[in-house]
């Protein structure tokens, strides 16, 4: 059996060591991909501090892959040995980013543009899923708005204003593009006001400070749609705080996505618990679209723009076994 090294979480609450585990040979519809970037996604933290979600131990964490093409599976032939792509994880030891290689499925990975580094683009898989299954899956999966995959539809949603709490957030980054591209107008994010200028080039037309209490951001946000009401509220930090502001920004009937339990009463409006995995049934032919058609494009024609990251040599961002990971 080949071997290839990971970074492991050993047990149950334990500290990222690296370690030895198999390398992988793709399956049917599957890519071996050697990884070259990985972004540290908050779920990778929270499941070695809290132990959650994984169940089977050592096992290899990392959501958002970037590499090249190692080998193909019998029927992929979208992609050659090579090929420079980008994915998500798939909550799988042998499907996840933090080890030399990793599996993923054809129909779910993009290539990467020419102009854009691997750093960059695997800034973007998670939050970007998170966002577009939010906005674009049908109800109760998401909000059921039609998604941005043909000149008809983007920009279909202008004059249609959306509130986007936590807009510097990967996923809140994600959804301010997104909005942008579908044409919803204005785009109202919460974020600290020193990220005013980076969000408004995004598209986010309004920064309001995230601080802010709930009057003063009802009047800003009033203000800023000239009164009209707010249909859409997407939570991408989706605590209590901002579950219930996001409620009391929503006209009655509106809809709000979060990304974490919802811990509020609805109130005669909906909350949308946003799962982005891949292999969710009702998430399946949205995502393939994303990647195998869409997100490429995208980012050639500047419609959708890689994340800030922490460079990999910053030790105050990465911890100490994933920087002997990347050295190994």
């Amino acid at each position: 059996m080949a071997i290839q090294k990971a970074l492991l979480v050993p047990k149950k609450f334990s500290d990222f060591v690296v370690g030895d585990t198999e390398k992988y040979k793709p399956g049917p519809g599957e890519i071996l991909i050697k990884v070259q970037s990985a972004a540290l996604n908050p779920a990778d933290w929270k499941i070695r501090k809290y132990g959650v979600i994984v169940e089977e131990y050592p096992a290899v964490l990392g959501l958002d892959i970037a590499g090249d093409v190692e080998e193909l599976g019998e029927g992929v032939t979208d992609f050659r040995k090579g090929d420079r792509v980008f994915c998500a994880s798939q909550w799988d030891k042998n499907k996840s980013a933090f080890q030399q290689y990793t599996l993923a499925l054809a129909s779910t990975t993009a290539r990467i543009p020419t102009h854009l580094s691997y750093d960059e683009v695997a800034t973007i898989p998670v939050g970007l899923s998170t966002a577009w299954v939010g906005l674009y899956n049908k109800n109760p999966y998401g909000a059921g708005f039609s998604a941005p995959i043909s000149p008809a539809e983007e920009g279909k949603y202008t004059g249609d204003p959306i509130v986007i709490l936590g807009g510097a957030s990967s996923v809140g980054q994600a959804v301010i593009q997104l909005a942008k591209l579908s044409g919803f107008s204005p785009i109202i994010t919460s974020a600290s006001l020193k990220h005013t200028e980076y969000l408004q080039s995004l598209g986010a037309t309004h920064v309001l400070d995230r601080n802010l209490p709930l009057d003063g951001l009802k009047l800003h946000v009033d203000k800023a749609t000239n009164r009209k009401t707010v249909k859409i509220v997407y939570d991408a930090i989706a605590v209590e705080d901002t579950q219930r502001m996001g409620l009391s920004l929503l006209a009655p009937g509106g809809q709000m996505v979060i990304t974490t339990n919802q811990v509020v009463k609805g109130e005669g409006k909906s909350i949308l618990r946003v799962l982005a995995s891949l292999r969710i049934l009702p998430n399946i032919e949205l995502l393939e679209t994303l990647y195998k058609d869409k997100i490429t494009g995208f980012l050639e024609r500047g419609a959708f723009k890689c994340h800030d990251y922490c460079s990999p040599t910053d030790t105050k961002c990465f911890p100490t076994a994933l920087q002997e990971f990347q050295m190994a």
